[in-house]
């Protein structure tokens, strides 16, 4: 197979004329990803590699922390990031939050790590040796292409990414209810959530901050039942597998396409504004929450976990504000 590299210093950049980093040669690492806008294919394999990156480093520092963990001292005595979130998933956890085996852990970080590879060589092989452009492809591959002005093909890679999502809530609802269950800091042990909430009232109240009837501002962070939680999970697999089926068949109505700008640098900036709400309303979990983040696991000061969510988010909400005023830029001209 002839690869199809493409030098990204021989990539038209016209799309991004105007900013410091294109009128700068000394500058132009400062592109990043945007010389790859044109570019399915290897944009993909930059994603690939990125993925492969985090779970490199979700892998490592797993294994690194299962190495100097110190039995008798609690996680966030030793200042633990990772372990805390696998002890809530009730790996390795005994009665009132002791653990008594870390090695599901040190398993968990290495199927990360292999992971990590998998990606990793994905990612390379689509940079170095795939077609830069999907559409040059073999195959099944093709259908993968897209171009930033063409609704129907991003609503169907949209659809993909929610159906696996989808799949990602509803495995975190079967560990609940089905393979060991998970820490319920109300019993100080691992169980089985028999009984998840379903009621849509009850679901739902929490995006209005009604906990059960009772208004609060923390709103979804005031959840104190683990069958809420799962519940919620539940829903939320739920409309996502539903919602990525819709969006893989059909085209966005047109009153969507008026109302939601379909551009590359539009895009981007909903995908940012979205992981600053998230890390916002995680934020508020983290700071005040013990339920989904115990205290056994994650100690009574978690102010500083707090501000990297929010600081996080910051990143993200100002990531978004300078692509959307970008694409309100360039739809104007």
């Amino acid at each position: 197979m002839v690869s199809t590299y493409t030098n990204p210093t021989d990539i038209d950049l016209t799309h991004i004329e105007g900013t410091i980093a294109a009128e700068n040669p000394k500058l132009s690492w400062l592109v990043g990803n945007a010389r790859l806008t044109n570019l399915s294919g290897q944009l993909l394999g930059a994603h690939l590699a990125h993925a492969g990156l985090i779970l490199f480093w979700a892998g490592s520092v797993t294994i690194a922390e299962v190495g100097r963990y110190l039995p008798g001292h609690s996680l966030a005595e030793q200042h633990l990031g990772l372990l805390p979130h696998l002890a809530t998933l009730g790996w390795g956890i005994g009665q009132d939050g002791t653990i008594v085996d870390t090695y599901p852990y040190f398993v968990i970080g290495m199927l990360h790590l292999i992971a990590s590879a998998v990606l990793a060589a994905g990612g390379f092989y689509h940079i170095f040796r795939g077609p830069a452009r999907l559409e040059d492809g073999d195959s099944w591959v093709t259908q993968f292409h897209y171009e930033w002005t063409d609704p129907k093909k991003l609503s169907f890679i949209l659809g993909n990414h929610l159906v696996f999502l989808g799949i990602g809530a509803w495995l975190f609802v079967l560990k609940a209810t089905t393979w060991g269950g998970i820490y319920d800091v109300a019993v100080g042990n691992v169980r089985l959530i028999t009984q998840p909430t379903l009621n849509p009232v009850t679901i739902f109240g929490y995006l209005f901050g009604l906990n059960h009837g009772t208004w609060t501002l923390l709103g979804m962070a005031s959840v104190s039942r683990l069958e809420d939680v799962i519940g919620g999970h539940i829903w939320i697999g739920t409309l996502l597998i539903a919602g990525g089926t819709w969006h893989i068949v059909s085209t966005p109505f047109p009153w969507a396409q008026r109302l939601i700008p379909i551009q590359a640098d539009a895009i981007l900036s909903y995908s940012l504004a979205a992981l600053a709400f998230m890390a916002f309303v995680s934020t508020a979990f983290v700071g005040f929450n013990t339920t989904v983040f115990p205290v056994e696991f994650y100690g009574n000061s978690r102010l500083g976990l707090a501000d990297i969510q929010f600081f996080l988010g910051v990143l993200a909400l100002v990531g978004h504000l300078w692509h959307a005023v970008r694409a309100r830029s360039q739809m104007t001209h």
